[in-house]
């Protein structure tokens, strides 16, 4: 999970549960509860804000605190925690199983978390830009309309193109993103920053080609035998950017 010092304590508590609820949401599971593992900050003020929010995110989505860990940290220790989240799901999709001329859709809109750090590292946005970066929603309903439909579904954590990468390397295919066809937030200028940026939680899903999604959603791209990731625009190719989005490094 990623935040800034900066972030209100709350909001931290929120993405805590939101981002663990967005694996759910990928997985096409309904929320059966949680274990919470917590080092005590030795700042009561930002603890107790911290787990107000985590509690409004639980509650929203119906997912319970089954139990965890709490610890005490030495005043001025690095904050530590971790949350597990545990779901019910009868056929649960994965990133592999994309098939050859399968159409690649995603929900929402991309880019708008991306934009929503840039606003609280000081710049100037609207506010539910921001509020995207800092309380995203996960795409509980959508997860459970699309799972007995896709062939293969991921959230988009780290980034729209390195995440469709993903799936097309598990599902041993290539993929192709028509960049002109990306659903951006209005304020949301250029596609580049908007697909490499993370955080946005939307679900990236393969669609056998026909099929229209129960859910509000947008066609980006499609399957092919081959590998790799091309874009295009207006039929035309556009170079890979040099980046495709958020890196883990161990």
């Amino acid at each position: 999970m990623h935040y800034l010092p900066t972030d209100p304590p709350e909001t931290v508590g929120w993405k805590l549960a939101a981002v663990n609820l967005s694996d759910l949401a990928a997985k096409g599971a309904v929320p059966v509860g949680c274990m919470l593992n917590y080092a005590l900050s030795g700042d009561s003020g930002w603890d107790a804000a911290f787990l107000q929010g985590l509690s409004e995110a639980l509650t929203r989505y119906a997912m319970p605190l089954l139990g965890g860990d709490t610890v005490a940290m030495p005043a001025g220790a690095p904050r530590s925690y971790g949350l597990t989240a545990i779901g019910r799901a009868a056929s649960p999709p994965r990133r592999s199983g994309a098939r050859a001329g399968d159409a690649l859709w995603v929900t929402g809109t991309i880019g708008d978390a991306g934009r929503g750090l840039e606003i609280a590292r000081g710049g100037e946005g609207p506010p539910d830009l921001l509020e995207r970066y800092r309380r995203p929603s996960p795409r509980l309903a959508e997860g459970i309309a699309l799972a007995p439909l896709v062939h293969a579904m991921m959230d988009v954590s780290d980034g729209l193109l390195l995440d469709a990468g993903r799936m097309a390397k598990a599902s041993r295919l290539a993929v192709t993103i028509d960049i002109g066809a990306l659903p951006l937030h209005p304020v949301v200028q250029g596609w580049l920053d908007a697909a490499t940026a993370g955080d946005d939680y939307e679900l990236l899903f393969a669609l056998a080609e026909g099929v229209v999604p129960p859910v509000a959603a947008t066609r980006i791209g499609a399957f092919a035998p081959g590998a790799g990731i091309s874009l295009t625009e207006r039929g035309a190719p556009v170079p890979l950017p040099r980046r495709l989005g958020y890196l883990h490094h161990v």
